[in-house]
C-alpha cells in the first residue's frame, strides 16, 4: 500500500513538472503575425531588434538547461573576483550557513533546557524573546556590518540571530513537555540533576529539538540569500545580484534552481535525522 502510494505520488508530481515546464515553453515562444500584413521594411527592423535583443529575452526550459548544464560542467573555475564558478558561490553560502547554524545550536540548546526547566528562568527571559523574535535577521546587518567590519563575519551573524529561535523556543518546549511521571521516577531514584537532563530528559525531548533544528536550517538558507545579496562579495546571493546586473535571466534561474535543490537536501537531511532521534525513542 505504501509503495503503491509513493508511485502514485511520484506519477503525478512528474506530471506537474511537465504541465509547468510545457506551460513555460509555450509562454516563450515568440509571437508572429500574418507575413502578407507586415510592410518588408518594417519586418526588417523589428528582426534586426529582435535578434539584438535576444539575449535579455526571458529564457525558455531548452535554454536553462543548457544554462544549468554549462555550470554543471565546471562548478568551480575562478575567472577574477567577480567570475567565479556557482559550485564555489554555493560552498560560501553553506559555509557560512553552517557556522552561524552551529554556533546557535551551542547557545539555543544549552539554554533551553535552563528555561523549559526553570519556571523562575523563563519567566525571567521570556519577555526578551518575545521583544527580539520577531525582529528581522536582515535589519541586523546594518549594525553588525558597523561593529565587525566584516562582510562574511556579519552574514555568519545574522544566520545566528535567524537559527536561534526556533531551536531555542523547540528546545524551551520540548523539555518543558516531558513526562512528570518520569521526572518523578529519576527524583525518587535520587538522579543528579546532570544525569536526569542527558538521560531522561534530552530523550523525551529530542524529537522537539530537531524539529526546531530543522525549521532553523531552511529559514538560515533562506536568509543568506538575501544576506548576500546586501553585502556582495561572494557566495550564491551575490551571484544572483550579479547576475541580474548583467541581465542574465538564465542564469538567474539556474540559481533558483540550485538554491531549491540546495534548500530540499538541507531539510531531508535533517528530516531524516528528527526520524532516526524518534525511532531510537
Amino acid at each position: 500500500m505504501e509503495r503503491s502510494l509513493s508511485l502514485r505520488a511520484a506519477i503525478l508530481s512528474l506530471a506537474i513538472l511537465a504541465g509547468l515546464i510545457g506551460a513555460w515553453h509555450f509562454a516563450t515562444l515568440p509571437t508572429t503575425g500574418a507575413a502578407g500584413d507586415v510592410d518588408p521594411e518594417y519586418a526588417a527592423l523589428v528582426s534586426g531588434s529582435a535578434a539584438e535583443g535576444q539575449k535579455s529575452a526571458f529564457p525558455t526550459p531548452a535554454d536553462v538547461g543548457a544554462t544549468l548544464w554549462k555550470h554543471l560542467k565546471d562548478p568551480f573555475y575562478v575567472r577574477g573576483a567577480n567570475d567565479q564558478g556557482v559550485g564555489i558561490q554555493l560552498a560560501y553560502s553553506l559555509g557560512r550557513v553552517l557556522v552561524g547554524y552551529g554556533l546557535a545550536a551551542l547557545v539555543a540548546i544549552p539554554l533551553g533546557f535552563l528555561i523549559g526547566m526553570s519556571p523562575l528562568v523563563y519567566r525571567a527571559l521570556d519577555p526578551f524573546i518575545q521583544i527580539l523574535k520577531p525582529i528581522s535577521p536582515l535589519a541586523w546587518m546594518p549594525l553588525a556590518l558597523y561593529t565587525i567590519k566584516d562582510s562574511g563575519i556579519s552574514a555568519v551573524f545574522v544566520i545566528f540571530i535567524c537559527s536561534l529561535w526556533p531551536m531555542l523556543i523547540n528546545t524551551a518546549f520540548g523539555v518543558a513537555s516531558v513526562r512528570k511521571e518520569w521526572l518523578n521516577v529519576a527524583a525518587t531514584l535520587e538522579v543528579g540533576p546532570l544525569r536526569k537532563a542527558f538521560r531522561v530528559i534530552l530523550p523525551a525531548a529530542a524529537p522537539t529539538i530537531m524539529t526546531g533544528m530543522r525549521i532553523s536550517i531552511g529559514i538560515a538558507w533562506l536568509v543568506i540569500v538575501a544576506a548576500e545579496m546586501l553585502v556582495g562579495g561572494t557566495g550564491i546571493g551575490y551571484f544572483v545580484w550579479n547576475e541580474w546586473n548583467n541581465l542574465s535571466i538564465g542564469n538567474i534561474l539556474t540559481a533558483i534552481l540550485l538554491i531549491g535543490l540546495v534548500g530540499m537536501i538541507l531539510d531531508v537531511a535533517l528530516a531524516r535525522t528528527a526520524r532516526l532521534v524518534a525511532y531510537r525513542e
